[in-house]
C-alpha cells in the first residue's frame, strides 16, 4: 500500500511539473502543442497564423489569443482530416495551383524589399522629376449635356444672371454635377485636348462653350490659374515606389523564368478546353 501510494505521489507530482509553462528556452518552432488524431500542431505553425492576424486581434491578451488560435488549428486539423480523403481532383488541384501562387508571392517579397528604398526612391524622383518645365494648372468648372442645343440655352440662361453652379446643378449630365460642376485643379494632359486648348485659351471668370469632346458638350468657366510646380517626393512616393516594384517585379521573373528549363508542350491545344472542366473527372 504505501509503494503504491508513493507511486501515485511520484505521478501526481509528474503531471503538476508538466502543467508548468514551458521555459521560453525549451521552445522551439516544432515544439508540438496539440494533437488531432495522432496529427501535430507545433508551436512554429501558431506563431505564423499569429503574425497573419489583423491588427484588431493583436491587442487581445496574450492567453486569450494563445487559446483562440490553438482551438482554431484543432478545428481546422480535425476539418482537414475529416474532408482530405474526399477531396476531388479539382479540389487537389486548387490546393497545388494556391501553393504555387503562394511560393512565387514569396520568391518575390525580397526583391520588392530591396527595389523600394529610401535612396532608390530619391533616384526615381531625380529622374523623373529633373526636367520638369513649370507650367499652369487650372481651377474650372464645367456643365456637360448630350447637345449642342442644350448647352446653347443654359449659357444664355448663365448670361442671363443664373449662377453657373446653379445651372450645373440643375442641368449637368455627369459626377461633377453636385459640386456645381466644380473639375478641382489639374494640368496639362489631364484633359481631352478640345477641353483642354478651350481653357487654356480662357482668363479667370470667363465662360466659353458649347465646346464638343467625345463625352458631350461643355459649357466651361475657369475660375483661377497657378503655376505649376513639381510634386513633393512624400506627394508622389506611393506611385514611384510602385513603379519601383513593377520593375524590379518585371526584370527578377523575366531572369529566373530566362534561367529555367521551359518546355511547352500544351501549346498546340486548343484553348477552348480550358472551359471544359468535366474532363478533371477523368
Amino acid at each position: 500500500m504505501a509503494k503504491m501510494t508513493k507511486i501515485l505521489g511520484a505521478m501526481a507530482l509528474s503531471a503538476g511539473l508538466c502543467a508548468l509553462p514551458a521555459l521560453a528556452g525549451d521552445l522551439t518552432p516544432e515544439t508540438v502543442v496539440a494533437t488531432v488524431n495522432g496529427k501535430p500542431v507545433t508551436l512554429g505553425e501558431m506563431i505564423v497564423m499569429r503574425a497573419s492576424l489583423p491588427q484588431q486581434y493583436l491587442s487581445l491578451p496574450d492567453d486569450v489569443l494563445f487559446k483562440g488560435i490553438l482551438d482554431q488549428m484543432v478545428q481546422q486539423s480535425a476539418l482537414e482530416q475529416s474532408v482530405e480523403p474526399t477531396l476531388s481532383k479539382k479540389d487537389r488541384i486548387q490546393i497545388e495551383n494556391d501553393r504555387r501562387s503562394a511560393l512565387a508571392a514569396i520568391a518575390l517579397q525580397d526583391v520588392v524589399q530591396k527595389a523600394v528604398t529610401d535612396t532608390a526612391l530619391q533616384a526615381a524622383y531625380d529622374a523623373k522629376y529633373k526636367d520638369f518645365k513649370p507650367g499652369t494648372e487650372y481651377h474650372a468648372a464645367h456643365i456637360l449635356v448630350d447637345s449642342e442645343e442644350k448647352a446653347k440655352e443654359i449659357k444664355a440662361q448663365i448670361e442671363g444672371g443664373v449662377l453657373f453652379a446653379d445651372a450645373a446643378k440643375t442641368h449637368g449630365t455627369d459626377g461633377t454635377a453636385a459640386s456645381g460642376g466644380d473639375l478641382g485643379w489639374f494640368g496639362a494632359g489631364m484633359m481631352v485636348k478640345p477641353f483642354e486648348d478651350a481653357v487654356a485659351a480662357m482668363k479667370p471668370g470667363e465662360l466659353v462653350g458649347p465646346v464638343q469632346t467625345e463625352f458631350g458638350w461643355h459649357l466651361i468657366q475657369l475660375i483661377e490659374t497657378r503655376p505649376a510646380s513639381a510634386p513633393a517626393l512624400d506627394d508622389v512616393r506611393e506611385d514611384l515606389a510602385a513603379e519601383l516594384e513593377q520593375k524590379a517585379v518585371q526584370a527578377h521573373v523575366e531572369a529566373v523564368t530566362k534561367a529555367a528549363k521551359v518546355e511547352k508542350p500544351g501549346e498546340g491545344i486548343d484553348p477552348a478546353v480550358l472551359k471544359d472542366e468535366t474532363l478533371l473527372d477523368k
